[in-house]
């Protein structure tokens, strides 16, 4: 199973922490990192391209606008309407990765409002949970309420993807956990939209949304989608051991725009109205905020703004 945040958000947080609250320091540091080569390695296993299935399992209480949310987001990833920067043109990124593109379509949808597991969860019941849809060339993606505590979550990760075995035939499909951090940890997991636990304590920017747990898991699950459709298997791309690899968003932890260095998201849009900020357009007037995406073509971490 691969995890996010593992090692990216240790890194992020002992940058942060040794980032001074004068950001003429935090540039020249920033220049230091920049010097380090960012290679993603194909280790040659296989990717998930083509037409893919996101069934989304809701585990807890989430409300309908907030369903809405997250669906527009998972709709905003192929939808070329959107003006500019979109959040369409940051998941085309991910056909620079070998193989073409990764076209995200929203298939089921199950309510678990009743809290089947309990309200503490472990990998397993994420992946009994996952287990609830059996379908090849799909991602099942599991989305934990804000009173769900999971295994790892808020210490070590803010959402997972692995894969499991479907049916007799043994075939692998891949899925995805995500949580809403709200309650729980909002300044580990829904950053910039909440002040960080460690670092400068810079004001929070204004979730695009109004909802600081579900714009932190729009963060969080682009993260995970794109480690998803680039390394399904712990075989694909990616920096670093195995066991907690720099993938393709989690390489690029905490970088939103340009000029952006530890504990600083860089120079992004303002809403004018809501004072929302945001970095694409997406489906139904939708605005998110996205984090950079590693580009194979030029090695470096790239922003839409």
């Amino acid at each position: 199973m691969a995890s996010i945040f593992h090692l990216a958000l240790l890194c992020f947080t002992l940058f942060s922490l040794s980032v001074a609250a004068d950001r003429g320091l935090g540039r020249k540091l920033a220049a230091l990192v920049e010097e380090q080569p960012l290679v993603l390695e194909y280790h040659k296993g296989a990717l998930l391209k083509g037409d893919i299935t996101v069934n989304l399992i809701w585990y807890g209480q989430f409300t309908p606008s907030q369903r809405s949310v997250i669906v527009d987001f998972i709709q905003s990833l192929r939808y070329s309407q959107a003006p500019a920067p979109s959040a369409d043109l940051w998941w085309k990124t991910t056909e620079k990765y070998k193989g073409g593109s990764s076209n995200l379509v929203v298939g089921k949808q199950i309510l678990d409002e009743d809290y089947t597991l309990g309200k503490y969860l472990k990998d397993l019941h994420l992946r009994a949970l996952v287990g609830k849809v059996n379908q090849l060339n799909s991602v099942n993606v599991v989305l934990t309420a804000k009173d769900v505590a999971v295994d790892g979550f808020c210490r070590s990760r803010c959402g997972t993807h692995g894969w499991v075995h479907v049916g007799r035939s043994r075939a692998r499909t891949a899925y995805v956990w995500v949580g809403n951090s709200e309650t729980q940890c909002p300044g580990y997991c829904a950053w910039p939209f909440h002040q960080p636990i460690y670092g400068p304590q810079t004001p929070p920017l204004i979730a695009p949304n109004g909802d600081v747990g579900i714009d932190g898991i729009i963060i969080n699950l682009a993260t995970v989608l794109a480690g998803t459709v680039t390394n399904p298997f712990n075989d694909g791309y990616f920096q670093g051991p195995p066991t907690a690899p720099l993938e393709a968003v989690s390489a690029c932890t905490g970088l939103f725009g340009s000029g952006a260095y530890p504990g600083y998201p860089g120079q992004v849009l303002v809403d004018k109205v809501t004072g929302a900020s945001f970095n694409a357009y997406g489906a139904n007037g939708r605005k998110f905020l996205l984090p950079a995406m590693w580009d194979p073509q030029t090695s470096t971490c790239k922003t839409l703004v």
